[in-house]
């Protein structure tokens, strides 16, 4: 005798329905949009965050603080995803990006220790209206060679002092390297010449050449990149702007935004530099 098997046919119609979603999830997985991306502007690569829109690092947050604060983080608005939630873009590192704490308890991220930021006149994906605001606002990018801070000098002597070299209290602006560490120039160089450095090397302990390489990567849009030029001093690569070769300061202790050179030997010896500066002398 045959026998008859009764299939219930909602059962299999919640089968296929089944097969149908798992099929569709394979084939069309979901698509999650990184955090933060590399997007091409007007002022080159820059990074973006949500809905394409341009990031910024503040010349006042050299120290690896968020020192826009108040109506200044009404234009600013700052950027911080949790580091589950930090989908990065091709081209962008993990490890270059951090979270610090502000002083008003709120968190924001970074990026090689500077804090990141929106600009809120920037209407869609692509606009750079805040890059140069105020001369201390800088489209994020990868890498820059040297970089802006704005911070209050003080000497190793303890002592405040303003960008003339003279005492005083008020920001200065002066150019860093790519993670906030001060250069300076030295006073009795000449036009692309180090005359400073010994050819043993023995005082570069102190006053340390910037080495960088060759190609000079990114500039703030508010200098100058003709003021930058490439030497060759006791066989390494220093940058100098507007002639003027560039250092670090030993005792600066690679520490983000500490000016101790300015009053070394005495204020005007190895001052900081910017667009202000004069052109060194051949």
């Amino acid at each position: 005798m045959k026998r008859i098997v009764y299939v219930n046919p909602s059962l299999v119609a919640a089968l296929l329905l089944i097969v149908v979603l798992f099929s569709c999830k394979e084939e069309n997985p979901a698509v999650v949009s990184p955090a933060i991306s590399l997007a091409t502007s007007s002022v080159g690569t820059v990074m973006t965050g949500e809905g394409g829109k341009t990031l910024y690092f503040y010349a006042g947050d050299v120290a690896g603080d968020g020192t826009c604060t108040g109506t200044c983080k009404d234009n600013w608005p700052i950027f911080y995803k949790e580091a589950t939630d930090l989908t990065l873009g091709t081209g962008l590192k993990v490890s270059d990006f951090a979270t610090i704490t502000r002083a008003d308890g709120s968190k924001q991220t970074t990026f090689k220790g500077w804090p990141l930021y929106y600009f809120k006149n920037d209407a869609k994906a692509g606009d750079v209206s805040g890059d140069k605001v105020g001369n201390v606002w800088m489209a994020a990018k990868t890498n820059y060679t040297v970089m802006l801070a704005s911070r209050q000098l003080v000497g190793n002597d303890g002592k405040n002092y303003t960008f003339d070299t003279k005492e005083g209290i008020g920001n200065s602006l002066f150019l860093v390297d790519s993670v906030g560490r001060t250069l300076y120039a030295y006073a009795f160089d000449k036009k692309n010449v180090n005359k400073y450095t010994k050819a043993d090397l023995s005082n570069d302990a102190t006053w340390p050449i910037f080495v960088t390489p060759s190609t000079i990567g990114e500039i703030p849009s508010v200098l100058d990149r003709n003021d930058f030029k490439t030497i060759t001093a006791v066989g390494k690569t220093q940058l100098t702007y507007k002639g003027w070769p560039l250092y670090y300061f030993g005792p600066d202790q690679g520490i983000r935004g500490k000016t101790l050179g300015v009053s070394v030997p005495r204020p005007g010896v190895w001052p900081v530099v910017n667009t202000t500066s004069s052109v060194a002398l051949d």
